[in-house]
């Protein structure tokens, strides 16, 4: 459900333009500014959560707005077993605020030991929807992770088809001599493209994908069976963002952002329309002293902002007419979950991001922190 505003003779704002009308209103047809808009709560297909300290302050900030979420493993030690799963499943139940609804839905860890027999019991669970491959060093907590794809981990990859289980991809190569820019691109070519002739029917998500060369991949690709998560800051900022005004720690997330090229044809993608992209921020936490430090941690934390990010791209582009298949439908059809039945509305209402969140144990600070953002979730 859209509502409009229609200002026929004034300076209307839609996304980053302004229209401007001349005072006799001739030749000037009325334009609709959409204030509010009612869609289908979202689900984040793509969330660290983290756990202790961490796991108790940034857990209300994703239940405020979304349905369910796929939990990334990485915590140390990573979650690699199906019992380690429902026991982190627990931890994220109780940090839950009283009344909530948000259901956590669980992942794997893969390592080079993860056996086939693993993957039953993962589906047999109910509780885990998925299994993380982190090639190992691509990223945070991502030391125990894969060296070996297609040899130790082939078995249980094939066990994933049989159980219909995703198998979600950290996709870059780890190879120091690869420039970092280009190691998506070279993913996609040396360990992607083989792996989805090799096992065509193996669900795979290629999580935040960042260039035109994963746009262009997924695109190539089989509907239902390769997808892909999107993040905010690869819809709205490029490399730019890591420099301007010197260094800012705050936007460093791996993979890095890219050029503007690649920021263009990702926004491009999801705003087409195309079944086969969805909503996963990456939200990612760290304490402000961890991220502002000699060897800062990537990560950019978008969990309170994330819904409010997401239609500014789609307000931007005309395309909010689209928003909600993105946020809210994509990706349970290709996971062969419902959709949710419960609703959220974003309402044209400035507010302002806020610098700093406190806690007891040291701060954080959330993507677009002390900017003014145009749309704001709430609901009825």
């Amino acid at each position: 459900m859209i509502k409009t505003l229609v200002s026929p003779c004034s300076v209307v704002g839609f996304g980053s333009q302004k229209l401007k009308f001349d005072r006799t209103c001739k030749n000037v047809k009325p334009r609709a500014v959409r204030m509010e808009l009612t869609i289908t709560q979202p689900d984040d297909w793509h969330l660290h959560l983290r756990d202790g300290d961490l796991l108790q302050a940034v857990v209300p900030h994703s239940a405020s707005h979304f349905r369910r979420a796929i939990v990334m493993p990485n915590l140390k030690p990573p979650v690699t077993s199906t019992a380690a799963a429902i026991t982190y499943r627990e931890s994220i139940m109780k940090a839950l605020p009283p009344g909530s609804s948000f259901d956590p839905l669980m992942t794997l860890y893969l390592t080079d030991k993860t056996q086939p027999h693993e993957i039953k019991l993962a589906r047999e669970s109910g509780v885990v929807y998925a299994v993380k491959l982190y090639p190992a060093g691509a990223t945070t907590n991502s030391q125990d992770g894969v060296t070996d794809l297609f040899g130790k981990c082939l078995p249980v990859l094939e066990e994933m088809v049989k159980q219909n289980m995703p198998l979600l991809v950290h996709g870059e190569v780890t190879d120091p001599s690869i420039d970092v820019f280009d190691r998506e691109k070279i993913f996609i070519e040396t360990v992607l493209q083989p792996l989805i002739q090799r096992l065509p029917q193996l669900k795979v998500v290629m999580e935040h994908i960042t260039t035109m060369d994963a746009v262009n991949f997924v695109e190539s690709c089989k509907e239902g069976f390769v997808g892909a998560t999107v993040t905010p800051q690869h819809l709205l900022l490029n490399r730019n963002a890591l420099f301007q005004g010197g260094l800012q720690p705050h936007n460093y997330c791996l993979p890095v952002l890219k050029r503007e090229i690649h920021r263009e044809a990702i926004v491009k993608a999801v705003t087409s329309g195309s079944k086969k992209f969805f909503l996963g921020t990456d939200s990612a936490p760290h304490e402000r002293r961890r991220k502002e430090a000699s060897c800062g941690c990537a990560g950019i934390y978008s969990a309170p902002v994330a819904l409010s990010l997401y239609a500014k791209v789609f307000d931007e582009a005309g395309a909010l007419d689209k928003l909600e298949a993105f946020t809210s439908f994509n990706g349970p059809d290709f996971y062969g979950l419902p959709r949710n039945s419960s609703k959220i509305t974003l309402k044209r209402a400035p507010w302002k991001v806020p610098e700093v969140l406190s806690f007891s144990f040291g701060e954080i600070i959330p993507m677009f922190a002390g900017e003014t953002l145009q749309w704001q979730p709430s609901f009825e």
